[in-house]
């Protein structure tokens, strides 16, 4: 596996690189939804690419950034367990060599959901994962259904500005409880962690998306919101954990919430 934490060095390789590309980006501290994707792309192409970047762009609290969990060495045993094949590790001043003057913006989905509570988040995201993948040139490229939202948009950037890579959504990857893999989860305490599994088990309940929401905040849950749109129910929380609040995303397809209902029914 070769680390690479050059550009110009991973230029050079990438003119000798041949076949199906395949590409994850992350921010590091990597889980087994991360592993999923890593794996479907090392199944899939002949080459994967790896790239670990904590993205400061994407954070509109800067306490947020400063907790995010940084794992490096484990991050680069996983990928060598799972055979990947390049690790990207970009600077700032590799990515940002603008200091972000020039920017991805959208101006309507990156501003619901998730965007209405986390300005300009969205679009540090689609600034940084065009640079990548303009950088990478994969074939394919691979992200987790769990941030459906961002997937979207990824999706439709790509699309609207003629890049020449498939975007692959992958199913989320959960705990047996329910509760979505996500990095922030190792921000959660003992009792956070124990009240989380709620989240996922009233998105799936049968209640309408306030009534989702109302019971989320009697569970002891900060909710950004429950909506429901095109066949999916997206929800947000904030867990306490006593000195800091865990932001939470999930969702879930309607037709899983109906068959819950018709359960309950019969």
């Amino acid at each position: 596996m070769k680390i690479i934490d050059n550009l110009d060095a991973w230029r050079r390789l990438r003119q000798q690189l041949s076949g199906t590309v395949g590409f994850v980006p992350t921010m590091g501290a990597l889980h087994r939804g991360h592993a999923h994707l890593l794996e479907r792309s090392v199944a899939e192409n002949a080459i994967t690419v790896l790239s670990i970047y904590l993205n400061p762009t994407q954070f509109n609290n800067p306490d947020d950034l400063a907790r995010y969990p940084c794992t490096l060495e484990q991050d680069l045993q996983v990928a060598r367990e799972l055979g990947v094949d390049v690790v990207l590790l970009p600077g700032y001043d590799d990515l940002y060599a603008d200091d972000y003057r020039f920017r991805v913006e959208e101006h309507q989905f990156s501003r619901e959901l998730c965007g209405a509570h986390r300005p300009g988040h969205f679009t540090g995201v689609l600034t940084v994962v065009m640079k990548l993948l303009n950088l990478v040139r994969p074939t394919h490229a691979y992200f987790g259904e769990k941030d459906f939202q961002q997937l979207q948009l990824i999706r439709d950037m790509c699309e609207t500005f003629f890049m020449d890579v498939e975007i692959v959504g992958c199913a989320t990857v959960r705990e047996p409880d329910g509760l979505a893999l996500s990095s922030r989860n190792a921000l959660l305490d003992a009792a956070g962690r124990a009240r989380s599994a709620q989240f996922q088990r009233l998105l799936r309940s049968d209640l309408d998306d306030a009534a989702v929401a109302r019971e989320l905040d009697r569970a002891g849950f900060v909710v950004d919101y429950v909506e429901t749109r095109e066949g999916r129910r997206f929800g947000a929380v904030l867990v306490d954990c006593g000195d800091r609040q865990v932001r939470l995303i999930d969702n879930v397809l309607v037709e899983q919430v109906l068959q819950a209902a018709m359960a309950s029914a019969g």
